[in-house]
């Protein structure tokens, strides 16, 4: 059997906290991982690094850090009594590097309770000169909304609105707007 590469065991473990924690992966689990990439490694001592590397990822995570925080906090790490070797630092700091803006929009997935917009159009119809005299109607604002959550089909919505009800929305919007104004400048 071949030796083992212990830094390409490391990568393929964050790779593989990755995949069940933030890509919802069922297929990846904890003996998996251990038996693929680690079957020499006693069980307690597994279950140690898979904790620590699960833990140090999620801190990385969901402060969502970039380079000089990652590298200030994997040097503070390395330091710390049972904290992280070099290697580690090393590794994590590769995994981050590429893989922080997918993680980043699993996380911001996960955390939607409801659809999200993922797209916008809209048009205003003017009415052309109506023949034989009858009277032209008046403009029309078309307006279609994409919404859909991370992993599901989208969904679309058309608003259609005459000039009143635009006046109205966009009145709505003025008042939504002076109440984060009021909030912001409370604060």
């Amino acid at each position: 059997m071949a030796e083992v590469d212990p830094t390409k065991s490391l990568n393929s473990l964050l790779n593989g906290i990755a995949q069940k924690v933030y890509y919802n992966n069922g297929e990846i689990t904890e003996e998996l991982l251990k038996n693929e990439l680690f079957p020499d490694l006693a069980q307690q001592e597994f279950n140690a690094l898979h904790e620590k590397m699960r833990g140090l990822l999620k801190s990385i995570a969901m402060a969502d850090m970039d380079q000089p925080q990652l590298e200030a906090f994997l040097t503070a790490q390395t330091k710390k009594q049972g904290g992280v070797s070099t290697e580690q630092a090393a590794a994590l700091s590769r995994f981050w590097k590429g893989q922080r803006g997918r993680v980043r929009e699993s996380l911001l997935g996960q955390s939607r309770w409801e659809a999200g917009l993922r797209g916008l159009t809209w048009r205003v119809d003017l009415p052309t000169s109506a023949s034989r005299g009858e009277t032209a109607s008046s403009p029309v604002a078309l307006v279609e909304l994409e919404l859909g959550r991370t992993g599901e089909d989208s969904e679309f919505v058309c608003l259609e609105f005459d000039e009143a009800k635009v006046n109205q929305v966009l009145k709505k919007m003025a008042d939504v707007q002076e109440s984060i104004d009021s909030i912001v400048h409370r604060s």
